[in-house]
């Protein structure tokens, strides 16, 4: 795989966390139909404009027992187009950003921002980034087969499980399927979960969630020296 698109697909997969507790429904109460949560998941993202959440990425690697966790902060605003910015400080500094066709990543370490064009590709890194923020069901239903696995209480939120396998082939051959928790009070994902042919799978937790509070446009700019090196990567 060329390195501009290892570097993107690792960008791509960035998004993942599951380790939530064993299901928990309310007594007495009937979990919703997939027809009720996708009901109240369009509401949701008919009714989004932004996000600011703070976030745990973990990348579990089965075969030789490792995990990497990154955490930070995830902004999102949408508008004319969509404006994401991942800010990771911790273990080691490092800030993602999207805008319209084009991707950037800041190292630090090296002072250096590598740059993607993202052109005919920003639609795939919404659709992985931000599952379920924004997104209506019928798009999702498009390109996944939903499944309603349970309810679960994720660190005293109550939550739907939903299961999605991808319907392309090309996407199968990258991740076999995605779990998606959505809290019932929100209706908003608070868990993502994806899992890989390999056994291996990407999670992404997102706690202190804000929806809808004004975002400046230099919230969503890289804050690097003026002697940042840039490198295009394709």
């Amino acid at each position: 795989m060329p390195r501009a698109w290892a570097s993107l697909g690792l960008l791509l997969v960035f998004a993942l966390t599951a380790w939530g507790q064993a299901p928990a429904p309310k007594k007495g109460k009937l979990p919703p139909d997939l027809t009720e949560i996708l009901s109240h998941m369009n509401a949701a993202a008919g009714n989004l404009r932004t996000i600011s959440a703070n976030l745990e990425y973990t990348k579990v690697t089965v075969l030789v027992d490792d995990k990497a966790v990154q955490s930070g902060q995830l902004l999102y605003r949408r508008g004319k187009g969509t404006d994401i910015l991942i800010d990771f400080k911790k273990p080691e500094p490092k800030t993602i950003a999207f805008s319209k066709n084009r991707g950037e990543i800041f190292n630090p370490k090296i002072n250096q921002i590598d740059e993607f064009n993202l052109e005919g590709k920003s639609g795939m890194v919404e659709q992985f980034l931000l599952l379920g923020f924004g997104t209506e069901s019928d798009r999702i239903k498009k390109d996944y087969e939903l499944k309603f696995l349970k309810e679960e209480d994720l660190q005293g939120d109550i939550t739907v499980v939903l299961e999605l396998t991808p319907r392309s082939e090309s996407v199968r051959a990258q991740l076999t399927k995605i779990h998606l928790w959505v809290s019932e009070e929100s209706w908003l994902p608070v868990q993502q979960k994806f899992f890989q042919p390999s056994g291996d799978y990407l999670v992404a937790r997102y706690t202190n969630v804000k929806v809808n509070r004004p975002l400046s446009n230099a919230s969503f700019l890289i804050r690097a020296p003026k002697d940042v090196k840039r490198v295009k990567v394709n």
